[in-house]
C-alpha cells in the first residue's frame, strides 16, 4: 500500500503509555483526585501510587525515554518508543486521513457534513463512553464519544493468530470502524441499535452481523475512492485485503476457539460474507451498494 509521505490526521489521540486511565480499585472520583494531588506534591507518578493502592506491582520504566508533545487533544505523554512503533503512528494517522478525505467528498455530493471521528491508540485497557475496554476485545467504535479504539497489538495477533499480515489488511480494519462512524452519521447505527433492542438475542445477532457488513462494505467504498484519487494500491494489496475480512469471519473464529461453527451465534458474519461485501464496496464505489439491511441474505 503507497501511504508514506501522505497527509497525517490531526484526530488521533495517543494514550499509550497512560495506563488506560485510573483503576477503579481505589473508587474513583474523589480518590484519584487525592492521589493526583499526593503525586504532585510529593513529585511520583500520579499512576504508580494508584497501582499501589490496587495491590498491583508498579511497571518498570525504560531508559531512553522519548518524551511525546501533546497532540492538541490533551493527551500527550511520556512512553518508551522504537521506530516501529512510531511508523505504525504514522500509518494510522495517514490511513485516517484518507478516510477522512474520501467521507468529506461523499457526504459533500449528497449535501451532508462530515463530522470526522477521532481514534484513540491505546495499550491494554481504556475507558470510553462506552465503558471500559480490553485490548482483548479487539479494535472497536463507540457512538457515544465518536471515537474508534485501537491497541495496535491487534495488529500483531493478526499476523501471529490470523496470518492476515499486510498494510492494507490493518488499512482495512481501521477503515470498517471508521465504517461504523460513517453508519453513525447517516442513523443507521442508532435505528439498527434501538431494533436489537427490541428483539430476542437470535434476532438481535442477526442484526449485528448486518452492522458488521455493512461496515466491511462501507470500507471497501473508501478503497474504491483512495485508489480513484491517489492510487493506493499495489500488488497484493487486496489478497492481504481480503485474507483479512476472512480471517475475522465468525466460522472461522467459531472453528478455532470451539471447534464447532453455531450460525445463530454469529455477530459479525461468516469469512465468506465478509468478502464479499468488502468486495462490494470496493467495486461500486457507493453507499447504495452496501444496504445489507435490504438484502434478503446478508
Amino acid at each position: 500500500m503507497r501511504w508514506l509521505g501522505g497527509r497525517e490526521s490531526s484526530n488521533v489521540e495517543d494514550r499509550r503509555g497512560m495506563g488506560g486511565g485510573f483503576p477503579v480499585g481505589v473508587g474513583g472520583g474523589l480518590g484519584a483526585i487525592v492521589v493526583v494531588v499526593l503525586g504532585l506534591l510529593f513529585g511520583i507518578d500520579p499512576s504508580v501510587l494508584m497501582s499501589v493502592l490496587n495491590g498491583e506491582a508498579p511497571q518498570q520504566t525504560q531508559t531512553q525515554t522519548q518524551t511525546r508533545p501533546d497532540d492538541g487533544a490533551g493527551y500527550g505523554s511520556s512512553r518508551p518508543q522504537s521506530a516501529g512503533d512510531d511508523t505504525m503512528r504514522r500509518f494510522v494517522s495517514v490511513v485516517l486521513a484518507d478516510t477522512e478525505d474520501v467521507w468529506r467528498r461523499v457526504f459533500r455530493e449528497m449535501g451532508r457534513n462530515y463530522d470526522e471521528p477521532k481514534l484513540v491508540l491505546y495499550e491494554r485497557t481504556v475507558p470510553s463512553a462506552c465503558g471500559r475496554a480490553s485490548s482483548s476485545s479487539g479494535p472497536f467504535y463507540c457512538p457515544n464519544d465518536q471515537k474508534a479504539y485501537f491497541d495496535l497489538s491487534f495488529f500483531d495477533e493478526m499476523k501471529r493468530r490470523f496470518h492476515a499480515a499486510g498494510d492494507f489488511g490493518q488499512a482495512y480494519v481501521i477503515a470498517h470502524e471508521i465504517g461504523h462512524h460513517v453508519q453513525n452519521e447517516l442513523g443507521i447505527l442508532g435505528r439498527a441499535h434501538a431494533e436489537r433492542e427490541r428483539s430476542d438475542p437470535r434476532r438481535a445477532n442477526a442484526i449485528s452481523v448486518r452492522i458488521e457488513l455493512q461496515a466491511d462494505c462501507l470500507a471497501g467504498v473508501w478503497a474504491h475512492h483512495a485508489q480513484r484519487a491517489r492510487q493506493i494500491l499495489e500488488q497484493g494489496d487486496l489478497e492481504e485485503a481480503m485474507n483479512a475480512a476472512a480471517a475475522v469471519g465468525d466460522d472461522r473464529l467459531q472453528q478455532q476457539t470451539r471447534g464447532v461453527v453455531v450460525p445463530d451465534a454469529f455477530t459479525h458474519g461468516s469469512s465468506a460474507q465478509r468478502v464479499r461485501w468488502f468486495k462490494t464496496g470496493l467495486e461500486n464505489g457507493n453507499l447504495k451498494a452496501c444496504d445489507t439491511f435490504a438484502a434478503a441474505q446478508p
